[in-house]
C-alpha cells in the first residue's frame, strides 16, 4: 500500500552541523507513528522540513493525499502545507492567549474559507453562512475534544493539559488528513496524559494519520503502530512497539531497561 506520506533520504544542514542526515521515513493512511530519540536528536528540525519552516538540503518530501495524486512538499511554503492536508502542533504552546478558546478553533478554519476581501467589508449572505457553519465545525471540534464547556473562556485561563487540547482542536480545523503532534504530553500529569492517549487513539479512528514526536514511552508504546528512532539525525532502528522495546540498542541508547505495556 502506498504510503500517504513518504520521506526519502531527508537532509538537513545548518552551516557545518547536519542535522538530519538520510533520514528516511512512511506514514500509511490509519496509523499512528511515533519518532523518538534524545533532545538534539533532529525530531523537530523533521517536523519542521515537512511543515514548510525549513527547507531540506537534500531528499524529497512526497504527500499522497487519499485519492489524490502525489505531490513534492520541498520548498512549500507552511501555510501551502496546511492546504494541502497537513497539520501540527507544537512543543511550546503557540495558542493565541488573549482571545477565547472557540475563536482560536476558527483561526485554524481560516485557510478553508471562501470569502476574500470583498466578502470581508461587504458581508454578502454567502459571507455570513460561512461563518455561520465556521462557528458550528469549530464547536463541534470543540466537543470532540472535550472542550465544548469552555468556548467561551480565554485561552490563557485554561489549565496546562486543556490548553494541549485546544492546540490539537485548532490544528484538527484545518481539515487535516495527517495530524502532526510535537510532544503533545511535555508537562502533563498522568491523568492528562490517559487522556491524550485517548484522545490521540480516537482521532486516528476517525480515519487522520498520525506522526508522533513523544519522550513519554508509556504513551508511544500504547499507542503507535509502528516506532522510527533517532540518534543524531540518522535513523538507528524502526519497528513495531514490540520489537523497539526488545532492541537492545535502543534499550541501551534510549530506553534503559525493557518497556512494560500498560
Amino acid at each position: 500500500m502506498q504510503p500517504i506520506l513518504n520521506v526519502q533520504n531527508l537532509t538537513m544542514d545548518f552551516g557545518g552541523i547536519r542535522a538530519l542526515d538520510h533520514l528516511s521515513l512512511q506514514v500509511h493512511s490509519g496509523e499512528i507513528v511515533a519518532l523518538i530519540g534524545p533532545n538534539g536528536a533532529g525530531k523537530t528540525t523533521f517536523f519542521n522540513c515537512i511543515t514548510g519552516i525549513y527547507k531540506p538540503t537534500k531528499g524529497d518530501l512526497l504527500l499522497t493525499p487519499p485519492g489524490k495524486k502525489t505531490k513534492k512538499l520541498n520548498g512549500l511554503k507552511p501555510n501551502k502545507v496546511t492546504e494541502q492536508g497537513l497539520a501540527r502542533t507544537f512543543q511550546n504552546i503557540r495558542l493565541f492567549p488573549n482571545m477565547t478558546v472557540l475563536e482560536n478553533v476558527m483561526i485554524g478554519r481560516h485557510c478553508r474559507t471562501r470569502s476574500k476581501i470583498f466578502g470581508a467589508i461587504f458581508r454578502p449572505p454567502g459571507t455570513r453562512r460561512e461563518e455561520e457553519e465556521i462557528i458550528q465545525d469549530s464547536l463541534d471540534i470543540l466537543k470532540k475534544i472535550g472542550l465544548a464547556q469552555l468556548a467561551n473562556e480565554y485561552a490563557k485561563n485554561l489549565p496546562y493539559g486543556a490548553q494541549r487540547r485546544l492546540e490539537i482542536a485548532r490544528a484538527l480545523a484545518t481539515n487535516p488528513f495527517m495530524l502532526l503532534l510535537d510532544e503533545p504530553a511535555a508537562g502533563m500529569n498522568p491523568q492528562e496524559t490517559l487522556e491524550l492517549d485517548e484522545l490521540i487513539t480516537t482521532i486516528r479512528d476517525d480515519g487522520l494519520a498520525i506522526l508522533l514526536i513523544e519522550h513519554d514511552m508509556k504513551l508511544v508504546m500504547n499507542i503507535s503502530d509502528s516506532i522510527f528512532v533517532v540518534d543524531y539525525g540518522k535513523k538507528i532502528a524502526e519497528g513495531s512497539p514490540e520489537e523497539i522495546a526488545k532492541n537492545p540498542a535502543v534499550i541501551k541508547a534510549y530506553l534503559g531497561e525493557e518497556i512494560e505495556h500498560a
